[in-house]
């Protein structure tokens, strides 16, 4: 049996020679199955879905909301929980956190002077802000922070949750937290580098901490840089802020800054597992 032609026509409008009116698109779209309008915000972008496709009616917005869409989200676009035991509460905030991963320490080349790091030791010459004096492996790195012959340090405190990163996802998913940082030394100059990373509680009291001994490097080296890197797991709930402090100095007290090189910091939280 065909299709009825005048399906959804004014039939007053068509006595009266006026444009035919259909029914509203809200009552076409509440014909569609619900999966099949998943299946096509699967396809879409993230930020499309939330921004545009959520607002448009009630049906598409039960979609953009459901936790089934963002876990299939999740499934597809390969974002695993470390601990299949330990599930979201929000799997739209773990899907956007997983995909939007960045470095949470601010100015972490020198690119902005000293902005956005307290100095919490600036001894013998103070800290200073140099070109390095061997390409880093990322070539984006054009500035390191220089230490002298006392001990400079600096440290950076983050809070988790004005990153995002809410204490119900820090307490019950607790994600990993990768930290890295790259130090170097001079050639011609014996040197020392330190690091220091904490969790702590919102009380700052803290919870875990990954203080390794000191690194040390004779004079007359090959002044390549190295990589520092720990992941905190397993840290137990009540971690909201990391504070980051790295730093170190010279072995032979020389005028000048001919300690360690500093660079490229990193604080990552990481929701799901890497692949």
């Amino acid at each position: 049996m065909g299709a009825n032609p005048t399906h959804n026509v004014n039939p007053t409008a068509q006595n009266s020679g006026e444009l035919p009116q259909y029914a509203s698109f809200s009552h076409q779209v509440s014909t569609v199955p619900l999966d099949v309008w998943e299946e096509v915000f699967l396809n879409l972008p993230p930020h499309f879905v939330v921004c545009v496709c959520r607002l448009v009616c009630h049906e598409w917005k039960d979609v953009a909301d459901s936790e089934s869409f963002w876990k299939e989200r999740c499934r597809r676009e390969g974002y695993q929980l470390h601990d299949p035991t330990k599930v979201p509460r929000d799997w739209r905030m773990f899907y956007f956190l997983s995909k939007n991963r960045r470095n949470l320490i601010k100015n972490p080349r020198a690119e902005d002077e000293f902005q956005g790091w307290k100095i919490v030791n600036n001894g013998g010459d103070r800290w200073k802000i140099e070109d390095p004096m061997v390409p880093h492996p990322n070539a984006a790195v054009q500035k390191n922070f220089v230490t002298s012959y006392h001990m400079c340090t600096k440290e950076q405190l983050i809070d988790l949750e004005k990153e995002g990163y809410s204490p119900s996802l820090m307490d019950e998913i607790q994600p990993h937290i990768r930290i890295s940082d790259w130090y170097a030394p001079r050639w011609d100059c014996g040197s020392i580098y330190e690091i220091s990373v904490q969790l702590l509680d919102k009380n700052k009291r803290i919870v875990k901490t990954f203080s390794p001994k000191h690194v040390s490097f004779p004079q007359w080296n090959d002044q390549q840089w190295n990589q520092m890197v720990h992941v905190f797991k397993d840290y137990g709930p009540g971690v909201r802020y990391v504070n980051f402090c790295h730093g170190g100095r010279d072995t032979q007290f020389w005028a000048g800054h001919y300690g360690i090189r500093v660079t490229e910091s990193c604080v990552e939280v990481c929701p799901a597992l890497e692949t």
